[in-house]
């Protein structure tokens, strides 16, 4: 039987892995089944969400320290379970945030050159969430202005500087929210959802602004807006579980392009 193999501009190109002395090494990741990045950076830092017992904790390396990290170097272990996600602040690159399994979402300061020891009472801890909470993303353009999306199915915009909700998604999506995104100038949000449904949603309303069918797989799935563009890129898995990735219209309904 023959077999065609389709052409590629990158079928003969490979990357060059860094020298260990320029790796962070040492470093025992997260094995959680959740669909987070478990790891964040800005140009102080490098945080990496850590396989741990007996709670949820993460670490954060200065970005100029590579090499082997010690087993003991300090962490930030404040959460009583799995920790999901995490988030530097876009305005402040010592605050970072955190959620977990256990319901929370809490800020971190982190100091200058790092942490000297284990870190273990937040700024400030969040409580709204009816069950775990699975991803954060900062607002883009408005300072203080955090989300938070749970296995309750409610989207939380928070006001970290007085740690009150400022607005809810709540009664949109049937079953868990798997990712979702700010558009460019943080006016509305892009949600991916275990029902295989792509939402565009204006939170001050609580409104969905379009809304369409995703990628049909059952593996989940991922979105995120296009820079300042009103296209969508999500990433996601076929019926036969082969990898999709896709380009959407968010304005005249959710369209693949």
């Amino acid at each position: 039987m023959s077999r065609i193999v389709r052409s590629s501009k990158f079928r003969h190109v490979f990357g060059t892995p860094a020298k260990n002395e320029n790796c962070y090494t040492n470093i025992k990741i997260s094995k959680g089944p959740w669909e987070s990045n478990m790891c964040s950076v800005n140009s102080k830092f490098v945080a990496v969400v850590l396989e741990s017992q007996g709670g949820g904790a993460f670490t954060v390396i200065p970005v100029d320290k590579v090499g082997r990290v010690d087993i003991n170097y300090p962490k930030v272990c404040g959460h009583r379970s799995l920790v999901m996600d995490i988030a530097w602040n876009p305005f402040d690159e010592n605050v970072i945030a955190s959620c977990s399994e256990d319901c929370t979402v809490k800020l971190w300061n982190i100091p200058d050159g790092g942490l000297k020891e284990n870190l273990d009472q937040p700024l400030i801890s969040l409580q709204r969430h009816q069950r775990k909470v699975g991803h954060l993303h900062w607002h883009p353009t408005a300072e203080n202005i955090l989300a938070s999306s749970g296995f309750d199915c409610v989207i939380i915009i928070w006001n970290v500087g007085t740690g009150e909700e400022v607005f809810r998604v709540s009664g949109i999506h049937p079953e868990n929210i798997l990712s979702f995104d700010w558009n460019y100038d943080g006016s509305l949000l892009a949600t991916t959802c275990k029902d295989k449904r792509i939402r565009v949603i204006d939170p001050r309303r609580n409104e969905v602004v379009t809304e369409g069918q995703g990628h049909t797989g059952a593996k989940p799935s991922r979105v995120i807006f296009c820079g300042p563009t009103d296209k969508l890129f999500t990433t996601g898995f076929s019926r036969s579980s082969e990898r999709q990735y896709g380009v959407w219209n968010s304005v005249s309904g959710i369209e693949c392009n």
